[in-house]
Parts: C-alpha cells; structure tokens; sequence
C-alpha cells in the first residue's frame, strides 16, 4: 500500500477509534458507580493484555529486546496518564476535565519542537488552536484551578509524550507485538494503583457487558489502531485528528443520553472538524514530504 493511502486510512481508523472512545463515556458513568474507577481500569486491562498475549504471541516474540523496551516506556506512559486523569476526576469536574486532558492537543507540537527539535508549521499550529478553542467550547463551564486540575494537566502531558513516542517508534511491522508491551504494562500499572485497597469487580452482568465492550474495542483494538495508525502520520496530526473524541462524546450524549443541542456544542463540533479536515488537507496538498516520526521506523 502506498505511503499516501496507509494514511489515508489511518486517519480513518483514527477517527473510527475516537468514535469508539466516545461511545465509553456513558459506560464509564455507569460502571462506576458500582465500581472504583481505579479497580475498574485495572479489571479492563488486565483482561486487555491476558487476550492480546494469547493472540499475537508470535509478533510479541519476534520483537527485539529495544522494541520491547520502547513498548514497555510507551505502556508506563499511558498506564500512568490513565491513573492519573483517573484521580483528577474525583476532584475536577468532568467537563472541566474532559478539556484538561484534550491540551494534549498543544502540548504534542511543544514536545515535538522541543525535545525532537522538529520545526512545526504555522498551519499546524492554527489547527492546534482552532482544535483547543472547539473543546473549550464543548467541555468547559468554567474553570477553578487546583490539585485535581494540575494532576489532569499531569496525565495530559503523559498522553501527549506517549503520542510523540509512538509517533517516533511505532511501525506496522511491530505494531502488534509493540501494542501487547504497551497493554500489558498499563495492566500492572493500573493493577498496581488498584491493589491498597482491594480490587472491586464488577458485580453485574450489564457491568461486565460494558466491561468486556471496552476490553474489545476501547483497549485491544484501539491501542492497535493507534500504534498502527501513528507509524503513518505526524504526532500532531494524529493528536489533532482524537479531539475527534469529544466531539463523539457529545453527539452520544445527545443521541442516547437525553441531553439538549446547544448551539455551543454545535460551534465547538464544528471547530474541532475544521481542524480536522485544515491538517488533512494540508498533508495532502504536502504528498511527499514525510514527518520526521515516520523516518526511524527500523527501531
């Protein structure tokens, strides 16, 4: 497949993925309530990981000792930003945090500037904000700054180095191996954050319906499509591509939460696709130029 098609389609992937992610959140809600959000997600992954050793035993195999290094970082990453957003929320409202945690969106392009010392185009940096303004739009209703805040800022930065990372390492001959590392590290993280107080299982078959639901599709699949999808685009461009999700959030709110259309949620919707489909277009109209994320994919 072509260079131009591969990212085509990971763009669409991504999108899909951020679907799928947006569709968890009433899900989420629910569980726990029954559930400590932290005993919930190392439940999640756990299963996550026991399911994706089973399947791509063979890639994991044939991963070399720095892949599996590399995985086991970008894992640490991600397992922690979970924890940590996690414990923002039992002090930060949910839309304030929801915001909070898409600045991963400005804070990708300042990691790849400064510590890969890559140029970032001015465009770029227009999506960013057009981005940003649109999940202002859709997520806040104030903001109080405190220690709940600042560890949501904390899990933000963690999800945008774990984008750059990927985005500098991941490639699709080992994104299946990579992607096993990475969940079963997020498992024991998660496990390990769960373990002080006893782990909670959900109790309920609805529970672990919803359980399983996000195990298949917002854990195995998505940390595949995700490592996949970013060894064919920039960092940026995939961080700008998942504030997709809120945009998802909201429309499944509407759609089968009962909540109202407001004429914020439509204006902060339709910025968020406007920075979309600017960086889309732009990395069409720039065919051959390839970011430097996707130079290194030998690792």
């Amino acid at each position: 497949m072509q260079h131009a098609a591969r990212s085509r389609l990971a763009t669409i992937l991504l999108v899909a993925l951020t679907a799928v992610w947006g569709s968890t959140f009433f899900l989420i809600k629910d569980l726990v309530e029954h559930v400590p959000p932290v005993d919930f997600l190392a439940v999640r992954f756990t299963i996550a990981a026991v399911i994706m050793v089973i399947l791509f035993w063979r890639p994991l195999r044939a991963l070399r000792r720095r892949q599996v290094w590399i995985g086991t970082w970008l894992g640490a990453l991600y397992g922690l930003a979970q924890i940590f957003q996690t414990q923002g929320l039992a002090t930060t409202p949910a839309s304030v945090s929801g915001f909070i945690t898409g600045t991963y969106v400005v804070l990708t392009p300042l990691i790849t500037a400064v510590l890969l010392r890559e140029r970032v185009p001015g465009t770029t940096w227009a999506a960013v904000g057009l981005a940003t303004a649109g999940l202002a739009l859709l997520s806040l209703r104030g903001l109080s700054v405190g220690v709940g805040e600042a560890i949501t800022l904390l899990a933000a930065a963690l999800y945008a180095l774990h984008i750059v990372g990927l985005g500098r390492h991941s490639s699709h001959h080992i994104a299946s191996g990579l992607s096993v590392v990475q969940m079963v590290v997020i498992a024991v993280i998660c496990a390990i954050g769960a373990l002080p107080g006893g782990v909670v299982l959900p109790a309920t078959p609805a529970d672990w319906a919803a359980v399983l639901y996000m195990v298949v599709f917002a854990s195995i699949l998505a940390l595949w499509v995700q490592t996949w999808a970013q060894a064919h685009m920039p960092a940026t461009r995939a961080a700008i591509v998942m504030t997709m999700e809120p945009v998802f959030a909201t429309f499944f709110a509407v759609w089968l939460g009962g909540e109202s259309l407001t004429s914020r949620m439509v204006l902060g919707g339709a910025l968020v696709l406007a920075a979309m489909v600017a960086v889309e277009v732009l990395a069409r109209r720039r065919p051959g130029e390839l970011p430097a994320e996707t130079l290194h994919h030998e690792v």
